[in-house]
């Protein structure tokens, strides 16, 4: 496989229990599994709020379009007013892979 990118967005939710947040993640997830150049995401939460999601992304033009996309420009508004208490956000390029599986 030739270099792919990601984008790592390690966050701190200002409220665990924010259903709106919620509704937002859901429907960022279906959205972004339909942008040209994405590749797959991992997501993982603490209970504490604390967050990390890694997006994979063919190109940097993926990655920006995505970013300008009007409803995740929308959700990412609501997370900078109201459901994050901080966020960074990384852009890597991935330049080498490899897996270890002990079941196979």
């Amino acid at each position: 496989m030739s270099n792919y990118f990601s984008v790592i967005f390690s966050s701190q939710l200002s409220q665990f229990e924010d259903q709106k947040y919620h509704e937002f993640s859901n429907q960022m997830l279906e959205l972004v599994n339909e942008a040209d150049g994405f590749l797959g995401v991992e997501s993982y939460r603490e209970k504490s709020g604390r967050g990390v999601t890694i997006s994979y992304w063919t190109c940097m033009n993926s990655i920006k379009k995505w970013k300008d996309n009007s409803q995740h420009l929308f959700a990412q508004q609501y997370g900078k007013e109201i459901a994050y208490s901080k966020f960074t956000i990384k852009v890597c390029e991935v330049m080498r892979e490899y897996s270890f599986d002990k079941k196979k």
